[in-house]
Parts: C-alpha cells; sequence; structure tokens
C-alpha cells in the first residue's frame, strides 16, 4: 500500500505539472494543451528531481547547507539552468517528431514570461513538497484531511531510538559538532524507515520516534527490519563516520504496540501526537535496555506477533517491572545470529 501511495505521490505531481501546461498553452496562445503538457512536464522535471536527490545529489546537499540569501540565489540560478535544458530537450522531442511544425531554433527557444511561469509553478511545488517532508507525507495528508481533528482510538508501534554517549561527544567535540553528528545520524534513519513505511514522529533531543499503525508494523515484521537496516546503514558508513565524527554512533532501541489515542493539537502550530500506555511503556523500555546491557529490546506481547526476519534471533530476559506501569512488561532482545 505505501508503495501504491509513493507512486500515486508522483501521478497527482506529474499531472498537476502538466496541467500548468495546458492552462499556459490556452492563457497564451489559445490552445496546444498537448503541446503545453509536454514542455511543462520536460521544463519542471529537472527541478523536481534535482529537489529528490535523484539528479547532482551532492551539489544539491551543498546548497542546502549555504545561508538563506546564497541559497535563494545559487538555487535560483541552478533552476533557470535546469529548466532551459528540459524545455530544450522537450522542445526537440516535439520538432523532432513534427508535432510542433517550426523550426528547431524556436522550438527549444523559452521566452521570458515562459521561464518566469514555470519557475513560479516549480517554486509553488517545491514549497509544497518541503512543507510534507517538514511534517512527514502521511502527517502531512492527515492534517490536510483533518483526520484527527477528533482524537480517535488506534492501536500503533513505537520504535524509541537513543544515541549513546552523546553528552560525552557533546563534552569533546562541542555543541556544533554535535549538532552536526545528530544531523548525520538522523539522515541516516530516514532510508530505512521510509522504505519499511514508518513515520518520523519526532526527534527529541538525541531520541528518535517512529511509529507504524500496528497492522503494519508487524507484516513482513517491519518494525524489526528497520532496526537492523538502520544498523546495516550505518556499519556500510563506518570509514565516513570515523573520517566525519571520530566515532561509529551506538544505538539504542526499543519496539512495543498497543492502543493510543491519536489527536490533532495546537493552534498556531498543528501537531498530531499520541496518548496513552503505550508510548510512556516504549520510553520505559528504552530505559530499561541500558539496565539490561542489551541495545535493542521488545515487547515479548509484540515479539509473539510477529515472524523475527531471517539471521534475526529472539531472547527471552523474563518479566520486568516498569515505572509508571502498574504490571510487569515481558521483555525480549533481539539480535543477529552468528554466522556460520
Amino acid at each position: 500500500m505505501r508503495k501504491i501511495l509513493a507512486m500515486l505521490d508522483y501521478v497527482v505531481l506529474f499531472l498537476a505539472v502538466a496541467g500548468s501546461g495546458v492552462v499556459y498553452a490556452f492563457l497564451e496562445y489559445g490552445g496546444g494543451a498537448f503541446i503545453g503538457a509536454t514542455y511543462a512536464l520536460f521544463a519542471c522535471a529537472p527541478i523536481l528531481a534535482f529537489e529528490r536527490g535523484h539528479i547532482l545529489p551532492g551539489l544539491s546537499k551543498k546548497i542546502s547547507m549555504l545561508p538563506t540569501p546564497a541559497y535563494i540565489a545559487v538555487g535560483m540560478v541552478v533552476y533557470v539552468i535546469l529548466v532551459f535544458c528540459g524545455f530544450g530537450l522537450g522542445g526537440t522531442i516535439l520538432w523532432a517528431t513534427g508535432v510542433l511544425p517550426t523550426s528547431w531554433a524556436r522550438a527549444v527557444h523559452a521566452e521570458l514570461q515562459t521561464m518566469v511561469f514555470t519557475l513560479g509553478v516549480c517554486a509553488i511545488i517545491v514549497f509544497i513538497m518541503r512543507v510534507r517532508e517538514l511534517l512527514g507525507r502521511d502527517i502531512f495528508i492527515d492534517l490536510i484531511l483533518g483526520r484527527y481533528r477528533r482524537p480517535v482510538s488506534e492501536e500503533r508501534v513505537f520504535l524509541f531510538i537513543d544515541l549513546v554517549g552523546s553528552t560525552s561527544f557533546a563534552e569533546t567535540h562541542g555543541d556544533l559538532k554535535a549538532q552536526e553528528f545528530l544531523g548525520a545520524l538522523f539522515s541516516a534513519y530516514a532510508a530505512p524507515v521510509r522504505k519499511h513505511g514508518g513515520i518520523i514522529d519526532d526527534y527529541i533531543g538525541d531520541a528518535a520516534i517512529i511509529t507504524w499503525p500496528y497492522h503494519l508494523a508487524i507484516r513482513r515484521a517491519a518494525c524489526i527490519n528497520c532496526v537492523f537496516d538502520i544498523l546495516s546503514e550505518i556499519e556500510s558508513s563506518r570509514a565516513t563516520w570515523i573520517t566525519s565524527f571520530g566515532t561509529v554512533p551506538k544505538l539504542r532501541f526499543a519496539i512495543h504496540g498497543g492502543p493510543v489515542i491519536t489527536a490533532e493539537i495546537g493552534v498556531d502550530h498543528h501537531k498530531i501526537t499520541y496518548f496513552g500506555d503505550t508510548v510512556n511503556t516504549t520510553a520505559r523500555l528504552e530505559s530499561l535496555s541500558k539496565m539490561l546491557g542489551h541495545p535493542i529490546l521488545i515487547s515479548s506481547d509484540l515479539a509473539h506477533q510477529l515472524l523475527l526476519p531471517k539471521g534475526i534471533r529472539s531472547q527471552y530476559l523474563g518479566e520486568h517491572a516498569v515505572k509508571g506501569r502498574g504490571q510487569t512488561l515481558g521483555v525480549c532482545a533481539l539480535s543477529r545470529q552468528p554466522a556460520l
């Protein structure tokens, strides 16, 4: 379902871009819907691909690190170049196929008003994409639809991830370097979370909270696969971590699920948040990880409802008292099986 939604994102995006081209063609020339849509798609596609990191990802990352005035100026130059390239390619195809009966030079020439209109459309779409990425795709859609304007009772799984030794790192390297370290670490979470259909709900200090609807978390053990994919992502970049920060991140994980109340809160700043014992218990389980000496803990109730991925083993650690909870909690430790 998540893959279908991701595909729908692109379909809606390209329909919006093509639609803008059709509108412009009718407003400017009184017709030529197909030609307008084609030019719009070829002119906007490079910018959207650039923003999504599909082309020139290194340049995109460098630009994003610039101060805001420089970011806007350099970004605009890049956008103009990309629009010219896309417009030229689209015009060449229309000219070569005979759809546009004019000279090649005229077919690939982008007039000033066309450039302004194209950049304006791209700016609006990129702005919406940035807001959606800031909030998270699912949360963005839920806020737009008002799904949680009234509190809803549902079952969810939560994954708490905590960085080990963040305080000592900050004392040794300074707060600025520590924030760069956390920024790189949180970025490393993104792909595995997206791959396994989770939502990064919040960052609290050096901790991240990830959540799934219950049925999605236990399907193919998505919540567990996410944990070990994050560890693999970090391990595969070990040399880069050591070069950039002098150390490789060590993490603690806690996974638990159950009923929560989900609600949209806030007035000037809206947020979807979760209330209930399930969230608190997951946080306490993460704290228990340090005491038990196991970096990956999962509640036994949740562990019994899913099939462990190949190569992952579970060790039952017994019942443990959890602060703020009236009854004990069965706890399991997860780890990779040693290679034979």
